[in-house]
């Protein structure tokens, strides 16, 4: 740790709080270099936001990544999509101007913008917006929310401002990832055959069409963007900020040191440190509703988790309330299924009690140890109190932690290698998370329902996972950066809109 960094004091688990007190505060983290540089690529700091990232992003195409953030960034920074949410979560025009459904409701034709440009000055048409959704299609490319276009027949250039889809059957509602797949564009990536696209020279120097430019990228330390001068006047014209740098930074003391002395702007902090971090009158916490929940996921492939009495067993050992009064601090409401009671589409699923002498008489007798897989390199607090948790149970784990790329690797990689894994699942309003969660270690051939309601039974009475909780955004904000709107759509969503203060 360096020498500057604040000293967190763990008074270990007592079995209602995991206690931390910060000692001290750095003014200075020399050993920071990455953030002096990223302030030197800026024309001036004034203009320039550091956002600090926990990861690096997974990959900046959306066909390729389920990684929240860069999820974000696509659609908000580089890219644009057919159409976002507004505040009130009713899907509006962004990329496409207007929409209109069929007689049938099996035909969604869109007429799209004709002043968006990519960043090489190249038009975004119709073509771009087909092939992208062709290629979201094939089951070759890999794309995360194929379930979601299982129904789309065809996507149509009708010329090239227009765009006409075709679906299986009738539709009841704009079709959510629409809201989340940002457009690619078609004259640089066609000739890419969809199973190589991970391999596609735009993926390291990506080209788009939003209110950013991508300036550069150092793997594990840095992205940087510019505002584009060109971006329409009538989607807002070029954003308020000149440069928006994403500055990798994993450890969450490092991230609250960097944040406390100025050499971060915006930085996600833990429960623990939310009122450390308001009493700074140079800062500001935000706490916002989020799409965000955790859960302990099951290889049902492999003993001991293809047995259902395991993974229940589980799940009755695991006091919820624990976990969001002494690990969340109260930002976070505990999790009885993937989706919050709160969201559209939401089948109730209260939390399951915290019942340690119902989950021996499920093991019946027989001891059960497994080794968990999570994401870091600190201390593991969630970690551990699940640790302390499950021991009442007689249930031992052993905590193995993995940074970001082997851990996707082993949970989400083509050959799962895992017995249980300490998951968060960034979701979104059509439900399209659901089937890849529920297909996590499921069993080779099975087949998630399409259905949401379906499910949401099927995580209730199968349990491929024991849910923890829901989370809240929690953020720490210089007061510098203004314009800053936080919710379900991402802590993103109004960039193009941050503004630095005089």
């Amino acid at each position: 740790m360096l020498k500057n960094m604040p000293r967190l004091h763990s008074a270990g688990y007592t079995g209602r709080r995991h206690m931390v007190t910060i000692v001290g505060v750095p003014r200075t983290i020399p050993a920071l270099l990455i953030l002096a540089a990223a302030c030197g690529t800026a024309p001036r700091r004034a203009d320039t936001v550091l956002y600090a990232s926990g990861a690096d992003l997974q990959s900046i195409n959306p066909l390729l990544t389920l990684h929240p953030l860069a999820r974000q960034v696509q659609r908000y920074v580089l890219l644009t999509t057919l159409a976002r949410y507004d505040s009130a979560l009713v899907p509006q025009p962004y990329l496409a101007r207007a929409w209109s459904w069929s007689d049938d409701r099996r035909t969604l034709t869109f007429a799209l913008r004709t002043d968006v440009r990519w960043h090489d000055g190249a038009p975004t048409t119709a073509g771009d917006v087909a092939w992208t959704l062709d290629a979201a299609r094939d089951p070759a490319t890999g794309y995360p929310r194929l379930g979601d276009l299982i129904v789309l027949d065809s996507a149509r250039a009708l010329d090239d401002s227009t765009v006409a889809l075709s679906f299986a059957a009738p539709q009841d509602r704009f079709p959510d990832v629409l809201t989340d797949l940002a457009v690619l564009p078609a004259h640089l990536l066609a000739a890419t055959p969809h199973a190589a696209l991970r391999r596609a020279a735009w993926n390291d120097a990506p080209v788009g069409n939003g209110p950013f430019v991508f300036v550069s990228h150092e793997a594990n330390r840095r992205w940087v963007f510019r505002a584009n001068p060109a971006f329409p006047a009538g989607l807002g014209g070029p954003p308020r900020l000149a440069r928006l740098i994403l500055v990798v930074v994993d450890e969450p003391t490092t991230k609250l040191a960097a944040l406390t002395s100025g050499e971060l702007d915006v930085a996600g902090i833990q429960p623990a440190h939310a009122a450390f971090v308001a009493r700074d009158p140079e800062l500001r916490v935000l706490t916002y509703p989020l799409l965000f929940n955790y859960g302990i996921v099951f290889n049902r492939s492999r003993p001991p988790f293809d047995r259902l009495n395991a993974r229940t067993a589980v799940t009755f050992a695991v006091d919820r309330r624990e976990i969001v009064e002494g690990y969340a601090y109260g930002f976070a409401t505990a999790a009885g299924g993937p989706v919050p009671p709160d969201v559209p589409g939401a089948i109730p699923s209260p939390p399951s009690p915290y019942l340690p002498d119902s989950a021996r008489a499920l093991l019946s007798g027989r001891p059960l140890s497994f080794e968990l897989l999570t994401v870091g390199s600190g201390e593991a607090a969630l970690e551990q109190l699940l640790q302390a948790e499950l021991a009442r149970a007689g249930i031992r784990i052993t905590i193995r932690q993995l940074e970001l790329s082997a851990f996707l690797g082993r949970v989400y990689g083509p050959n799962p290698d895992f017995t249980a894994a300490v998951v968060g699942t960034s979701g979104d309003l059509g439900l399209g998370y659901l089937a890849p969660l529920a297909g996590l270690g499921a069993p080779a051939g099975w087949t998630a329902p399409s259905d949401p309601a379906t499910l949401q039974r099927y995580f209730a009475d199968s349990v491929p996972v024991a849910f923890l909780y829901n989370a809240r955004g929690l953020q720490g904000l210089r007061r510098r950066v203004q314009g800053v709107r936080m919710d379900l759509r991402g802590e993103l969503v109004t960039v193009h809109d941050w503004w630095i203060r005089p």
